[in-house]
């Protein structure tokens, strides 16, 4: 029994204490420990799809297991991995790299703890070396391939305003290049896990401070132009402006109660981007932001506001909104509050 807890600790362990690392190192706490934990969970169920997929897939083709593991599991179990990265990103959950990181790290957490719970039950009688390479290297890898998938994909994502099939595709490929790389034992076991402990953290340090200096940059312009905007909105007295020529232009297509109503979406819409960017400056100097019930009460108005101004008129003031992935993500933090 002694032994079984030894080789499960070294199998469990370490992708565990990495994911914490992670989850520390963000500095602004973009990723919330329940939705981390959700990530793991999800992780664990495509661990437990890739064992069908992998077992009828393996079948089907024919190929001898080695062969088999070195090109075909890599692209089933990272596109089942994959999925989470994707649904996360297309529903605005990912506002930064560091985010899509975590995530991404936390879902390969998921599936290396299945993964190594099953090879447990199976391989009770096996040497501690083989769970260090395990617990150390292919853990560690499931985790840091998601991430890297993660990492690519909302990079490309933001830079192309876009979650088509062309963009996820080259994180997908780089996420499964790296693990058919591992699979492959260029070199000896050990060695390919001294690689991804050596190889790894640096990457993922790079992509923290990287992120954290975009977001440093994003929070002041966005500050900026929203303090801009909704001053001309307050003043009442905007008619020279972009916005007020905008809506004159327009006046004719939509009942007046309508304009209104796109009025009070515009400085709504602005008032809690801003809200937003202070709760984020408020994160990073340290300050926890507690839950705002007006907040909620606002994000409530948006709803009722959008449907009354329908499409066409949610069409019509969006040159005026930076609705981009990354501006959803922040409307979407406000509301996780």
């Amino acid at each position: 029994m002694v032994e079984l807890l030894l080789r499960g600790s070294v199998g469990l362990l370490p992708v565990l204490v990495f994911l914490g690392v992670l989850v520390y190192l963000d500095s602004y706490k973009l990723v919330r420990l329940r939705a981390v934990l959700i990530a793991i969970a999800a992780g664990g169920l495509s661990a437990a799809a890739s064992y069908f997929a992998n077992d009828l897939a393996l079948g089907l083709t024919g190929m001898p297991v080695t062969s088999y593991s070195r090109y075909v599991s890599p692209l089933i179990e990272e596109a089942l991995k994959g999925v989470i990265l994707v649904y996360l990103i297309r529903k605005n959950r990912i506002g930064f790299p560091v985010d899509a990181a975590i995530f991404g790290f936390a879902a390969g957490t998921g599936f290396a703890m299945i993964e190594n719970l099953y090879y447990l039950g199976v391989m009770r009688e096996s040497h501690i070396a083989v769970w260090v390479v395990r617990g150390f290297g292919t853990a560690i890898m499931h985790g840091g391939a998601t991430a890297i998938f993660g990492i690519v994909a909302h990079t490309l994502a933001e830079e192309k305003q876009s979650t088509g099939i062309a963009v996820l595709l080259p994180g997908f490929v780089v996420a499964s290049a790296v693990h058919s790389a591992f699979n492959h034992f260029l070199f000896a076991p050990v060695l390919s896990t001294l690689g991804i402990l050596i190889l790894l953290p640096p990457l993922l340090l790079f992509v923290f401070q990287h992120s954290e200096a975009s977001l440093r940059k994003w929070l002041a312009i966005d500050f900026d132009a929203d303090t801009e905007l909704l001053e001309l909105i307050n003043s009442g007295d905007f008619s020279d402006s972009k916005v007020g020529r905008y809506l004159e232009s327009i006046r004719d297509h939509f009942k007046p109660e309508v304009l209104f109503d796109m009025m009070c979406y515009l400085r709504l819409h602005t008032e809690l981007s801003m809200r937003s960017t202070g709760m984020l400056m408020l994160r990073e100097s340290g300050f926890e932001v507690e839950p705002d019930e007006e907040v909620k009460a606002m994000l409530e108005e948006l709803r009722y506001l959008e449907q009354s101004i329908g499409r066409t008129g949610h069409r019509a003031v969006k040159p005026f909104l930076r609705m981009s992935s990354r501006d959803m993500w922040q409307l979407y933090m406000l509301g996780e509050q």
